[in-house]
């Protein structure tokens, strides 16, 4: 009789050894803000270089600012300035906008992203603007926030620029700018909106909101910051500068 050969007994293997997954956190680096002494020579600095800084969209007068920066919503400032000068030549008022009619309006803002509906909201802000405020751009942010295709931001350049309020609009470049520094970091736009509002020194407030811009688009900008010829370079706590080329 042959005897069977017992089988062996399955391998027992110790459970997998759970892994450990690190949660990510901020950095250690992460600088403190600028504190009240540098923030006022940080301001001092922008200000001497441009002391007259304006907004790089072209307008007429207060409706055409409101209708350019609608416009500029998710496209350059440099897209909007083609469209809109044979555009104002033609419109320049609300009551003229709303004789050229949504049609031709979409036909000269064509080339600027989501047109379609750019059109329909000039054209409707427009007629609000004529039924509800005689033609004229409203200075109160309540009115101005309800109005087609304006926002938050768009009524703070509209009062900063045409009213003369101190109001900082932050964009993507106010938002990287202040975070960079930084000058009042926050993690969305309206908190870094009070925040610069809350501490920018009265003197710079009223043209604040361009000279961050301004760094933003043309030295501080989001890629590759110009570090090398940043006029504020050595009061940035920003810990990644980009070294000079060559």
């Amino acid at each position: 009789m042959t005897r069977r050969k017992q089988a062996a007994p399955d391998k027992i293997t110790a459970p997998a050894k759970a892994r450990v997954v690190t949660p990510l956190t901020a950095r250690a680096t992460t600088p403190e803000p600028v504190d009240a002494a540098t923030l006022r020579e940080i301001f001092s600095r922008l200000s001497a270089a441009n002391p007259e800084p304006r907004s790089d969209l072209e307008y007429l007068n207060a409706y055409t600012l409101l209708v350019a920066v609608v416009l500029s919503a998710q496209a350059t400032d440099k897209s909007v300035n083609i469209a809109t000068a044979p555009l104002f030549a033609r419109a320049d008022n609300p009551a003229a906008m709303l004789a050229l009619g949504e049609e031709t309006v979409r036909h000269h803002i064509r080339t600027i992203g989501l047109f379609n509906t750019k059109a329909k909201n000039v054209i409707a802000l427009s007629r609000i603007l004529v039924e509800q405020h005689g033609g004229e751009v409203p200075r109160a942010r309540e009115h101005l926030e309800v109005l087609p295709g304006v926002g938050k931001k768009t009524a703070s350049v509209v009062l900063n620029v045409a009213f003369g309020e101190p109001t900082i609009a932050v964009d993507t470049h106010i938002f990287r700018v202040s975070n960079r520094i930084p000058l009042a970091p926050g993690s969305t736009t309206d908190k870094v909106q009070a925040g610069l509002e809350a501490i920018v020194p009265e003197p710079y407030r009223l043209n604040a909101h361009h000279w961050l811009i301004l760094h933003g688009r043309y030295v501080c900008k989001a890629r590759k910051p110009e570090c090398w010829r940043c006029p504020i370079a050595e009061l940035c706590r920003y810990p990644d500068k980009t070294p000079g080329p060559g």
